[in-house]
Order: structure tokens, then C-alpha cells, then sequence
């Protein structure tokens, strides 16, 4: 079931290839920097880390372009926010028995990575803890982004058909513009990912990539 997609080498191509594939027309929304939050999702060791069972092969291709996003919304002054997923037996709910091993908070795989865990502890970004797929669930953020004058909300992370497509649906019903990352975002296989893409593109947001969301941005390195 799982393997790895996308090549660090080649990204900006297959991100293109893979939403040709999805058949999203798009040009609903128009990016506006004034408007735009960024959101990252559970870029945690637990599912960057080789090692462990929930590994996703292709989640650590996509991380460069993500710092890279994080930097130039940081340096534009727009808000940047990462989440933390983390779980118990007193609020894992459904999460508890489909999943096995929950991510508890004393796990030292919890833990955000590398330089976006940097952001988080310099104040550059909001770091945000979440329980169950939907980063809006029970948490602050939308009226957190809403206080920052977000109207736009660009998704990233992992993993692509869960979390990320259960957020983009969830901030577009509350009314948010999403835009979603083809090749910043990662499932455990390239099957799943344009499943997610199709969903997207079909009725939730517009498909972009990081270097477009960048260009905008007016980083076009």
C-alpha cells in the first residue's frame, strides 16, 4: 500500500502531471496575499520517521517546499500555522479504533520537524494541537484565523486524504477559500493523492502548486 510517489529531483514536474490528472478546471478563487493564511498539517516525526509504522514515503519530498512557504508567508507578515496531532484514550474517539497506536503527547515522534518545529518556537508560527482529523474540530482556529483577517487558507502536509482533505472541506463549508498544495501535501500512495485531488478540484478548492503559491507570493526563485 504504501510508496513513494513523488522525487525530490522532479517534483516541480509530477506536481503539474498529478493535477492534470485530477481534471480540475479551477479559477474560482483568486490568490490574494492580503487574504492568505498558511496551513500545515501534522508534519510530525511519527510520520516522517523511516522507522516507524505510520512512515509516509513520499512526506519527506514534499518538506523543503513547505519551509519554503512557511518562510514567505513569514516574511510577508501573513500567518503561519502548523498542527500537532495528538491523541489519548479519553479523546481519540473513532480515531482510537481504526488507527493502531495513537499519538500521544509524551511521544518524542509527536513532534513537529526540523526547521518548521523552529518557526513554532521562534513565534513565527502558531503551532496548534489538534485531536482528530478536521484541524477545525473543536480548536480555535477558526476564529484565530479570522482575527488575522484570513480569508484564504493554503493546505499542506500530510496526509493528503485524510487531514488535509477533511480540513479543506471543513474550512470551505465555514466559508474560507482553499487553496490546496498538489505537491505539498502526501499520502501513502500516488492512488490516494489523486483521489484526494479529484475531490478537491471537483467541489472544495483550487489545486496549486508550492511554487505557484510562491510566485504569487512574489518568491519566484
Amino acid at each position: 500500500m504504501k510508496r513513494k510517489y513523488f522525487d525530490i529531483n522532479d517534483l516541480t514536474k509530477q506536481g503539474p502531471v498529478l493535477r492534470g490528472e485530477a481534471g480540475a478546471t479551477g479559477g474560482r478563487f483568486r490568490f490574494d496575499l492580503g487574504r492568505a493564511g498558511l496551513l500545515l498539517l501534522d508534519m510530525q516525526r511519527y510520520f516522517l520517521d523511516r522507522e516507524g509504522h505510520a512512515w509516509i514515503p513520499s512526506g519527506e519530498v514534499i518538506l523543503p517546499g513547505l519551509v519554503r512557504l512557511a518562510e514567505v508567508f513569514g516574511r510577508a507578515g501573513r500567518p503561519v500555522v502548523l498542527t500537532r496531532h495528538l491523541n489519548n484514550e479519553a479523546d481519540a474517539g473513532m480515531m482510537g479504533c481504526w488507527w493502531r497506536g495513537l499519538i500521544e503527547r509524551e511521544r518524542p515522534d509527536s513532534e513537529v520537524v526540523g526547521q518548521l518545529a523552529d518557526y513554532a518556537a521562534r513565534g513565527e508560527a502558531r503551532l496548534l494541537e489538534k485531536e482528530q482529523y478536521d484541524a477545525f474540530y473543536e480548536t480555535d482556529l477558526e476564529q484565530w484565523l479570522r482575527a488575522q483577517g484570513v480569508e484564504q487558507i493554503v493546505i499542506g502536509g500530510v496526509m493528503a486524504n485524510l487531514c488535509c482533505e477533511t480540513t479543506a472541506r471543513s474550512g470551505f463549508v465555514r466559508g474560507f477559500e482553499v487553496f490546496f498544495l498538489v505537491d505539498g501535501t502526501a499520502a501513502y500512495n500516488r492512488e490516494l493523492h489523486l483521489a484526494t485531488l479529484r475531490n478537491i478540484g471537483f467541489g472544495f478548492g483550487e489545486l496549486v502548486t508550492v511554487a505557484e503559491v510562491a510566485a504569487m507570493m512574489g518568491d519566484d526563485r
